[in-house]
């Protein structure tokens, strides 16, 4: 999908290569990377942070392709996932950095555009995950709870 918010074009940035399989040359086995995994997470690390230890400490490439299961899904068998969705609480995030601002500066026009569009982009991934049963289907978003959850 490209940039919802913009003018400018198409969606870049790298991609995974095509190839289906894993790779031959790791040495870990399926198991041996779900105890990484489990490892890295009690130390508090986030999902993205734990694939890119995995790629560049130990040369795990993907773990999806090697243990057949994403890194949430590990996460979540033992009972290490976040209750938040990682994409979700950046954009909240991003919402309070956004809002702490427009208190000092109150004329800033393209800082309130941003927040609305932040704002928005949080309301339609919230949609999503209460369709996809991540989150609570009684699940709210108000930016004053956002601040003592998250902040």
């Amino acid at each position: 999908m490209a940039k919802m918010h913009s003018r400018k074009r198409g969606k870049s940035g790298s991609k995974k290569p095509a190839v289906s399989n894993a790779q031959q040359w790791v040495s870990y086995s399926a198991a041996e990377i779900e105890q990484l995994v489990v490892k890295i997470a009690k130390t508090g690390k986030s999902a993205s942070v734990i694939g890119m230890v995995l790629r560049d400490s130990y040369g795990i490439p993907d773990v999806q392709k090697l243990t057949q299961k994403k890194i949430t899904k590990i996460l979540a068998e033992h009972k290490l996932a976040p209750e938040l969705p990682e994409d979700l609480v950046a954009l909240i995030r991003k919402q309070i950095a956004l809002l702490k601002h427009l208190e000092n500066n109150k004329q800033d026009m393209p800082v309130r555009r941003g927040l609305m569009l932040t704002e928005s982009k949080i309301r339609r991934l919230t949609k999503y995950y209460k369709r996809t049963k991540v989150l609570a289907a009684d699940w709210a978003y108000s930016a004053d709870k956002a601040r003592l959850v998250v902040g």
